[in-house]
């Protein structure tokens, strides 16, 4: 038994590797695998503090029960955020946060940038910033996970996965799911924050490329 999200993305690229057509598995991918030997360390080192402050920093600033909690916890948020739009800026850190190829470093950090302006800046009081106006490069790399529809995102994996207007659901976009599981976010974030008011923005949910 497993909730952890971060720890069930990597079984799902690992632990059932073998009942994958072989082209399909982690083990035959090489450095376009979801987690490369070449880069394990780099990837470890990210997932790290991004977990610690930005996965999990929106929901300690979300549900802070203090005013010194909420500032112990949303300047880090924000200054990792910033770190981040530096990072992408780096030579081999584009189009993906390690160059050519989506890992689960991209996918770990996805599931919080697409709630983030819809959902985390208003109802959790993530409000420094946004990512649309003031993280260009973080924005870019997001809307080009979302918008591909290619082979290389199985057809749209990230978009098809996200439901910006209803109930919070999986945390997992690489797997085949059906619309019960989707990435579901406005609603749930409002009942969860006690409020239960809908947000009607921004508009749009996500800009265009």
């Amino acid at each position: 038994m497993n909730n952890e999200s971060s720890e069930i993305i990597r079984m799902f690229y690992s632990a059932f590797d073998e009942f994958l057509p072989e082209q399909e598995r982690e083990a035959t991918k090489g450095k376009a695998g979801f987690f490369p030997q070449h880069l394990q360390s780099e990837i470890e080192d990210l997932n790290a503090w991004v977990y610690e402050t930005v996965n999990n920093g929106v929901y300690k600033t979300g549900f802070a029960t203090s005013q010194k909690a909420y500032e112990e916890n949303v300047y880090p948020l924000f200054k990792s955020l910033d770190r981040l739009e530096e990072h992408l800026s780096q030579p081999g850190h584009s189009p993906y946060l390690f160059g050519e190829y989506i890992t689960d470093a991209d996918i770990r950090l996805y599931t919080t940038l697409i709630r983030f302006d819809v959902g985390y800046y208003t109802l959790f009081k993530c409000n420094i910033k946004m990512i649309r106006h003031d993280y260009p490069r973080l924005h870019e790399w997001l809307r080009k996970l979302y918008w591909d529809e290619s082979e290389r995102t199985k057809g749209g994996a990230f978009k098809r996965t996200v439901r910006f207007d209803q109930v919070s659901g999986s945390l997992f976009v690489y797997v085949n799911l059906t619309n019960a599981d989707h990435l579901q976010i406005k609603s749930g974030y409002a009942q969860a924050s006690r409020v239960g008011i809908v947000p009607a923005g921004p508009l749009p949910d996500i800009l265009p490329l």
